[in-house]
């Protein structure tokens, strides 16, 4: 029966697409759903068999239905708390540096991602941005700003050990102050 309709329309090559989809249309509700299917009974059609349940329609909430089509992937996170993620960096925090953690999110839009880690409530990241004002640093303390030095450690240590060095060695015996005696031996 489709191959049947398939070979008409491309026999007729239909110049509009909205003329295919007519015919579609008139096929799907003539030749389906409004034709008895053996499986429904002789006498019924899937439009009557529709139609006459009685039972309420129930529809997915979308909250299930977006979660169950979202992607997971684990990342490691970085010494700076971060994770890299499709060339961009996301915050996930200082407590995470070198654990692993679960990434969900949805392909489309990955401007926001979901970060799951075991003991953790899930919580959501957005990307980090880094604008020129980001990086200011602020001034540091007095006891950690450079001195100006007046003199060196090390050649102040040095010439303690050579003041030190020169006390213990004994000096040389020097003959010059010892007096010539009368029968000239010394």
């Amino acid at each position: 029966m489709v191959q049947s309709f398939l070979n008409e329309v491309l026999l007729e090559k239909p110049k509009t697409l909205d003329r295919l989809n007519t015919w579609f249309q008139a096929w799907l509700s003539e030749c389906h759903q409004n034709k008895p299917h053996t499986a429904l009974g002789e006498t019924t059609s899937p439009e009557i068999a529709y139609r006459s349940d009685r039972s309420p329609l129930r529809f997915v909430e979308p909250e299930i239905l977006t979660n169950a089509f979202l992607h997971s992937e684990e990342r490691k996170v970085d010494k700076s708390g971060c994770i890299s993620f499709m060339g961009k960096k996301y915050e996930v925090g200082l407590l995470f540096i070198g654990r692993k953690v679960q990434l969900v999110y949805d392909p489309a839009d990955i401007t926001e991602l979901t970060i799951e880690y075991e003991g953790h409530a899930p919580w959501t990241v957005r990307e980090q941005v880094i604008r020129e004002w980001s990086g200011k640093r602020p001034a540091l303390p007095d006891h950690m700003q450079p001195e100006k030095a007046d003199e060196s450690r090390l050649l102040r240590a040095a010439e303690e050990q050579n003041k030190q060095r020169n006390e213990r060695q004994a000096p040389a015996v020097s003959y010059r102050t010892v007096r010539k005696e009368v029968n000239k031996h010394v």
